[in-house]
């Protein structure tokens, strides 16, 4: 049998003392697992209730991506991968419901079972279960898996692998891993840890950037590919899971293809002359008036406007704190007030779309209007010393009257400057030193929308004295400088769901100040904002981590972090009329496992 084992004396005896105190429940396989409470379809259950079991199978799908990509791996640090081989190709234990917050059935593992206290869990492989390649999917494979994506993935894999006591094999196709601390999401995210196979690493170094095609056990493998150019995904006549009831309805397309451009135009130019065949549009003026091409009159394209009930998330400028000229929540907050939301909006979207008020905004995982409750208060006031002064007051991001001046924001703006030691001099602003206001906002090639935004902003920190430079770099630089937070300034979007839980330590834990890689973009180290993620993961009740979460949405928006741009309640697509999609739409609407997951081809 394969065993592993982490010797630390720490986790020993945090272990025991898990086991040895009172069980709630006794442990026993089942079909699926929830964060809270049980998982909606019972045992037996032939298709998730989003999907369409009757879609017919066929055809192909390309989408139009921005940007490039050098390599096929899209768990490792080095390269940049397209983003279908995580989604087309490669399987995990168990398989999420996105019409659940956070619930998830079998996969490659036909059960998963755990303790109350979730000190632990054990899964058990389907037999049937195949890679690609023909090869069996063993408990080899997936120890492996959680130790490499652990110790050499990229840094979103490596806070699972640290609460990670001891690993083993139980029996011919299961493993149980027990935990070195009590974490209820810990059992579901190592369900949808990817499962890789072993044997293709055993003459070459994982972490190394390859345009090798992963050997994975999803449903579709790797079948042409030209760097920084296309990639197309070809199904597998004979993949193991098509009779899977979890994914009747899904994975129907014969081919799906992703076409790569420089920029967002001349993609969207190559689907109004039908080299694409989908398009998610973004602005929200262009869907109102670009769409009236001769496809769309003559009904060979199709307006398809998808509704979701997930959280806003943030999409904006984010400041980078470890920079000096940003460590200073006053400054930042200036730079708030300067940026004119209702000019910009109304000048790039007719005014259609809401602000971000807070990363959960749109959800009842927000902080909402007003002053925090008494939940969330009882929460945040030990940490009253570390906060912005209206953390536990009421908080909402400056408003101004709509026209270019600004001159309310911009008197503001001012004020908080010169608080923070900042004066004008002969129109230039500059602190004690002498030293001048200037700053980088690096920003992707190919970014139109963004450029837009960038150049407005310019203009008011232009009345305060405040250079702010414009540095366009391609998507592999990009992607190299906002990895290891080599920005001043950049745009960022950050997704978040209605099922937090261990992420939020990749996007607001202290460890991401120093570690390249996690999604802590603006460097944030708030006591707070750990606490609050503790309590989420370890509480049992919903109404606490509901309190929780809000208040750590509470702490990120009054850290003033982020200047936050727009979001949609709803997505937009364009797409041939031949593509096809279910009338129910999940929780999570166009999201992960929406499209083209759920899509189909029918003439």
């Amino acid at each position: 049998m394969v065993h592993w084992r982490r010797v630390t004396s720490m986790a020993v005896a945090l272990v025991a003392a898990v086991l040895s105190g009172p069980l709630t429940g006794a442990a026993e396989p089942r079909h699926g697992i929830a964060m809270y409470g049980e998982p909606a379809l019972p045992p037996g259950f032939t298709a998730l209730p989003h999907a369409n079991p009757d879609a017919p199978r066929g055809g192909r799908i390309v989408f139009g991506e921005v940007g490039s990509f050098d390599s096929l791996n899209p768990y490792i640090l080095r390269g940049r991968a397209p983003w279908g081989v995580q989604t087309l190709t490669v399987e995990s234990l168990l398989g999420r419901s996105f019409d659940e917050p956070f619930t998830l059935y079998g996969v490659l593992a036909e059960s998963v079972e755990t303790d109350a206290e979730r000190s632990f869990v054990e899964f058990t492989l389907r037999a049937e279960a195949r890679f690609s390649d023909g090869t069996p999917v063993t408990v080899e494979d997936v120890l492996w898996s959680i130790e490499t994506l652990g110790t050499l993935g990229q840094p979103r894999y490596h806070t699972v692998w640290s609460k990670i006591a001891d690993m083993e094999q139980t029996g011919p196709r299961s493993l149980r891993v027990t935990f070195t601390e009590p974490d209820r999401e810990m059992p579901l995210l190592l369900g949808l840890r990817p499962i890789l196979q072993k044997a293709q690493f055993a003459d070459r170094d994982f972490d190394r950037s390859s345009m090798e095609p992963l050997i994975g056990s999803g449903p579709y493998s790797v079948d042409r590919v030209e760097a920084g150019r296309f990639i197309t995904f070809r199904k597998n006549p004979d993949w193991w899971g098509r009779d899977l009831p979890f994914y009747a309805g899904q994975h129907n397309f014969d081919e799906i293809r992703y076409d790569y451009f420089a920029d967002a135009g001349v993609a969207f130019e190559a689907f109004t002359a039908g080299l694409l065949t989908t398009w998610r549009e973004g602005n929200v003026a262009r869907w109102a008036r670009a769409y009236d091409f001769p496809a769309v009159a003559a009904g060979d394209v199709m307006l398809s406007e998808i509704p979701h009930s997930r959280p806003s998330g943030i999409d904006g400028f984010v400041f980078n704190t470890r920079r000096e000229i940003f460590a200073d929540r006053r400054v930042r907050d200036a730079l708030i007030h300067a940026f004119n939301f209702e000019f910009i909006n109304r000048t790039l979207n007719d005014s259609a779309l809401p602000r971000i008020a807070s990363p959960f905004s749109n959800s009842e995982l927000g902080m909402g209007d007003g002053p925090p409750d008494a939940r969330v208060r009882a929460l945040l006031e030990p940490f009253a010393d570390t906060l912005a002064h209206d953390a536990l007051e009421p908080y909402a991001l400056p408003v101004s009257d709509g026209t270019e001046a600004n001159r309310r924001n911009i008197r503001r703006a001012m004020a908080l400057l010169e608080e923070a030691g900042w004066q004008v001099e002969s129109g230039v602003l500059r602190n004690d030193a002498g030293q001048p206001f200037v700053f980088e906002l690096l920003l992707q090639q190919g970014a139109a929308e963004t450029q837009a935004v960038a150049n407005i902003y310019a203009e008011a920190l232009r009345r305060l004295g405040i250079e702010m430079r414009i540095v366009t770099v391609d998507s592999a630089q990009f992607t190299q400088r906002t990895l290891g937070y080599d920005f001043d300034m950049t745009r960022r979007s950050l997704s978040l769901s209605l099922s937090p839980g261990n992420e939020q330590w990749l996007y607001w834990g202290a460890h991401g100040v120093d570690t390249p890689g996690t999604r802590n973009f603006a460097g944030i180290d708030a006591p707070a904002a750990e606490a609050m993620i503790r309590t989420l993961l370890t509480t049992e009740e919903r109404a606490e981590f509901i309190a929780a979460t809000q208040a750590l949405d509470r702490v990120i928006a009054t850290g003033r972090y982020w200047i936050p741009f727009w979001f949609s309640d709803v997505a937009r697509i364009a797409h041939r009329r031949e593509l096809r999609f279910p009338e129910t739409i999940p929780l999570y609407g166009d999201w992960l496992g929406f499209q083209p997951e759920l899509w189909w081809y029918e003439d």
